[in-house]
């Protein structure tokens, strides 16, 4: 990667910002230089109507162009200052003659533009590990339609290299099976292939169809009405904190806030083995509280703090009898079926 596509990366350009900087239009492509440190070097920037920048660098002394910084492995103060002066130019242009993109390509920034105006969804860069890597989900729901992630296309095929960006969307086994062997269609990259697809971000498909393929994947998201919009079940692993140890020094209690859960929300504690039961039911009294863990594997970015309302006893809510009422898997915050929660009132 130049130095120019490392400044430049996740940029677009402003037409109408790059004259008022100085640009001059030459043909089908605008020019600007200007001289650095203390006039011994000149820089001239080009920027085509791609908006792909390149620069170069002149010594004025010998009217030669100087490309040692540019090279990696060469060190010293002075390369370093040449270096520095020409990236420190680039980010000035930047600043004032670019707006910056959620993502790398094109086809990828148009595809979130269209997710924004149908479904009012914001890309949402969760993995700190991974910052190129963004989620779609569903306001009421909180559940993933898509997947946006940029990786080395010798991922998806082994034939191939360079950094591609792709979609993850979830479709039904017999659609997967029929286009994952078309052009532009792959196996799911890192998630259940039977259930999902990745689609390349690179022109190879229409945006139209693309978005059509998406709107399906939106439909798995849709909150049934059969579900009560202000009741979670939360999964916890009593291997990693121990509740009743917990509530035992008070009755409210701060926890990972991963989904858009509100105040006064009922959040019902379903712990895992040993005892694969809803064990504890909450009132939400606080959200959107910055928190960073002693564990930095864990990322936890927000928390909310609960007030106990109840204990129930192990096994009264079993995973057997929460399967009677539809809840299949409890891998993350998901919302109580209403019937579920009319039963556990009821008890």
């Amino acid at each position: 990667m130049t130095i120019e596509e490392e400044v430049f990366r996740k940029m677009k350009i402003d037409f109408d910002k790059i004259s008022k900087y100085g640009f001059k239009k030459d043909k089908s492509s605008y020019k600007y230089s200007k001289n650095i440190m203390n006039n011994t070097f000149r820089v001239d920037i080009e920027i085509n109507s791609n908006g792909k920048v390149e620069g170069k660098v002149y010594d004025l002394s010998f009217g030669d162009e100087y490309t040692n910084f540019r090279i990696e492995d060469s060190t010293g103060s002075f390369v370093g200052q040449v270096r520095d002066s020409f990236k420190n130019l680039l980010k000035d242009i930047r600043t004032n003659c670019f707006i910056r993109e959620d993502f790398i390509y094109e086809q990828s920034n148009r595809i979130t533009k269209a997710i924004k105006e149908k479904y009012g969804d914001e890309p949402e860069f969760e993995w700190d590990k991974f910052p190129g890597y963004a989620t779609f989900r569903n306001k009421e729901s909180k559940k993933w339609y898509g997947i946006i992630m940029n990786i080395d296309k010798s991922k998806l095929d082994k034939n191939s290299t360079g950094e591609v960006e792709i979609i993850n969307i979830k479709l039904e086994p017999s659609e997967i099976e029929y286009l994952v062997n078309q052009e532009g269609f792959y196996p799911a990259y890192h998630m259940n292939k039977k259930n999902w697809i990745t689609v390349i971000l690179n022109n190879t498909l229409s945006d139209e169809k693309i978005m059509k393929l998406i709107e399906k994947s939106y439909s798995y998201t849709v909150v049934n009405k059969n579900y009560a919009k202000n009741e979670w079940i939360i999964p916890a692993n009593p291997k990693y904190f121990d509740i009743d140890k917990a509530l035992r020094k008070s009755k409210t209690m701060t926890w990972k806030q991963s989904t858009d859960i509100k105040i006064n929300d009922i959040v019902y504690i379903y712990v895992g083995s040993p005892y694969s039961s809803i064990m504890y039911k909450f009132k939400v009294v606080e959200v959107n509280i910055p928190y960073k863990y002693q564990d930095e594997n864990l990322k936890i970015k927000r928390a909310m703090k609960i007030d106990l309302i109840k204990r129930y006893k192990k096994g009264k809510l079993s995973f057997s009898k929460l399967k009677e009422f539809g809840v299949n898997a409890i891998r993350g915050p998901r919302y109580m079926p209403l019937e579920l929660s009319k039963y556990i009132n009821k008890i």
